[in-house]
């Protein structure tokens, strides 16, 4: 009889795909990042319990491109700073990727803030220094653009272990709070560069009612640059969360979670109906 190959796996066969994760090659991405101090105010409203407004209301953009085994993939994110007891880090708002598969193993493994969306990096050749343009667009608006002048070579920075914090959840299938409760997750990742360049520019910010991140204005650019990096990533629940506190901050993870306000809007009625 022929395998079906919707079956269960083997024993041997699990262990196979467990083990090769362990020898994935280095990935480089070209991404741009931008730093900038934002409205503390604003930066503290969107953190949920039990994470803290780090010293600085700092916002971080990164865009970046890669060639992932032959298959092209953009992704983004827009974090902010944070505390967790006495680490410091960073607490995405929105990470949006270009294929399904990126989208699903963040969302579903570390509780990543992912969603589908468009992610371009942008250089071209100008006399006077190229020209760089970064973007993350969802349902046609461009919400994040970085652009500007590329500047020179940067020195490079030794490599360097970032934190990340996410909640992780599941929606509960009757639509009343959770399957379970919530965790905090701790996702570390050494970061190495190979290349580094700034870039003299501006953020441009666009209005969105999904992807609201007007809402954390720049207020003081601090750096922008363009690099070559790859990365690691492992992750750790460290703290159950209560439903009840992270209920309010659904809405970051989801356009709408029950997708009753995704729709367009119902045409109008006749004239003379009521």
């Amino acid at each position: 009889m022929a395998r079906v190959r919707y079956g269960p796996r083997s024993e041997a066969e699990i262990r196979a795909a467990k083990g090769a994760r362990g020898s994935l090659p280095d990935i480089w991405s070209t991404g741009v990042v931008a730093v900038w101090e934002s409205d503390p105010d604003a930066v503290a409203q969107v953190l949920p319990p039990p994470l803290k407004p780090a010293e600085r209301a700092l916002v971080r953009v990164n865009i970046s491109q890669v060639d992932l085994f032959g298959s092209p993939l953009g992704a983004g994110s827009f974090s902010v700073s944070a505390q967790h007891g006495a680490h410091t880090g960073w607490y995405p708002l929105v990470m949006p990727m270009t294929t399904e598969r990126a989208l699903i193993g963040g969302r579903e493994v570390f509780g990543e803030p992912k969603k589908l969306g468009e992610v371009g990096v942008e250089r071209r050749a100008d006399p006077g220094g190229d020209l760089v343009t970064a973007r993350l667009t969802r349902h046609g608006i461009s919400f994040v653009e970085v652009r500007g002048r590329v500047t020179g070579e940067l020195p490079l920075p030794e490599p360097v272990e970032k934190l990340d914090f996410y909640l992780k959840f599941l929606p509960a299938v009757d639509g009343e709070g959770f399957d379970a409760d919530p965790v905090l997750v701790h996702c570390l990742r050494n970061e190495r560069v190979r290349r580094l360049e700034g870039v003299d520019g501006e953020v441009v910010l666009r209005e969105s009612a999904f992807d609201p991140v007007a809402d954390l204005p720049v207020r003081r650019l601090l750096e922008i640059t363009i690099g070559e990096k790859t990365s690691d990533q492992r992750g750790r629940v460290v703290e159950r969360l209560s439903a009840q506190a992270v209920l309010p901050y659904v809405h970051q993870r989801y356009d709408d979670a029950q997708q009753v306000l995704d729709s367009p809007a119902p045409p109008a009625a006749p004239a003379g109906e009521a």
